[in-house]
């Protein structure tokens, strides 16, 4: 493979992301960046076109690409350009085989130096080679994009059936349906606590690397109800939660109140996550709408206890009052909520495999290791605009 020494300043250099609190967001689409993925939205962009951005402090050297305009905080580097003629897809591919996650250069506050970054020496593809390392390589990224892309599609169909029977009380025959005291006839008023169970399950940090899987609160999702990400239990280095698959996950302190999860899998979890468990399968999907909602969110924010970290507080939210419908309404729910995300579990499963797969050819590929050279390889029409700057 054709290579030249460049150092990493001189192929795309980072910038410091900018300062935007929380309650500083403004309405708006622009996806927002920390060092955990997309953060929030806002409705002014730093960053005009697509870009990289790393990790700086917190999850240290983490990865993202974003093919749109984003705001990058402050907890991140950005690179908005490459070297002319040079890939700024290949840039993000590359910087992912460097090892930034090892660059901490600080022990108590990880963090990464962008001194050191940018001194570094590295021998570098010319820019047909990197073209087509990006072209194959983008492929798998667009197949995993498609599928989250229907993911959030039939999480969006999930949702709006739940709101349509649930909130607007459009279920089916409601027409038929008198209202006594507030609530359609036949259903009842009851504590959150009658069909859901915290479970409270440890996990002994030398018995993790049995759990297998490991979902931080920086993994449980926003604005989605699918884990689409984790860690190797074995990796952990405190006591943990257990969880079983089809448990409802969300994160008890205030910054992450608004993350809420149905696990697909079993695994350990963070000690600040509240683990729910329906006492019917046919109260699951009901259950996990009802804790998705914002104004559920709103109640646990509100009655969060603790004053440098606010923790949700179960002995309160279990006596939360709710309008529950009658168990036939709940199982036509459950039945329809079933079949959408049992289509979400396995794309989130493809996604697993399509990602093995592309990881595994990753560092071969960067390396020269499998040639492309002398392969005919070109970005698909729609992926070169994204793929090249």
């Amino acid at each position: 493979m054709k290579a030249i020494a460049l150092k990493i300043a001189d192929i795309g250099p980072f910038n410091y992301g900018k300062s935007l609190a929380e309650n500083m967001r403004l309405l708006g689409h622009i996806p927002v960046y920390g060092s955990s993925g997309i953060c929030g939205y806002h409705n002014e962009s730093v960053v005009k076109n697509a870009g990289i951005i790393v990790g700086r402090k917190g999850n240290v050297g983490s990865l993202y690409f974003s093919k749109e305009p984003f705001f990058p905080i402050d907890t991140v580097f950005y690179v908005d350009q490459v070297k002319k003629g040079f890939s700024l897809k290949f840039y993000y591919y590359f910087l992912s085989q460097i090892g930034l996650k090892s660059m901490n250069s600080d022990a108590a506050v990880p963090g990464l130096n962008r001194n050191w970054v940018h001194s570094l020496k590295v021998n570098y593809p010319d820019e047909s080679i990197q073209n087509k390392v990006a072209a194959i390589l983008s492929a798998y990224d667009e197949l995993i994009e498609n599928n989250q892309r229907r993911i959030a599609l039939l999480e969006k169909m999930a949702e709006e059936i739940y709101r349509e029977w649930f909130v607007r009380l459009r279920f089916p025959g409601y027409e038929r349906v008198k209202k006594g005291k507030g609530v359609p006839e036949g259903w009842e008023v009851r504590t959150l606590a009658s069909f859901a169970s915290e479970i409270k399950k440890g996990i002994k940090k030398k018995n993790l690397a049995d759990a297998g899987r490991y979902l931080g609160l920086e993994h449980i999702p926003r604005r989605s109800i699918s884990i689409k990400e984790w860690a190797t239990a074995s990796t952990v280095d405190s006591d943990k939660l257990l969880f079983q698959d089809r448990d409802i996950l969300f994160g008890k302190i205030r910054p992450y109140l608004h993350k809420v999860a149905l696990a697909h899998f079993s695994g350990a979890c963070s000690s600040d996550t509240i683990v729910l468990r329906p006492k019917e399968k046919f109260y699951e999907g009901y259950l996990l709408f009802t804790v998705f909602s914002d104004t559920f969110i709103e109640l646990a924010t509100v009655a969060s206890k603790g004053t440098k970290m606010p923790r949700a507080d179960w002995g309160f939210l279990k006596q939360l009052e709710l309008a529950v419908p009658d168990v036939k309404l709940l199982k036509m729910f459950q039945t329809k909520f079933e079949l959408l995300f049992s289509q979400i579990v396995n794309l989130l499963r493809a996604n697993e495999v399509l990602t093995a797969s592309r990881d595994l050819l990753l560092p071969r590929l960067i390396s020269g290791k499998l040639s492309v050279e002398h392969l005919d390889i070109q970005f698909p029409p729609g992926m070169e605009e994204s793929a090249c700057v």
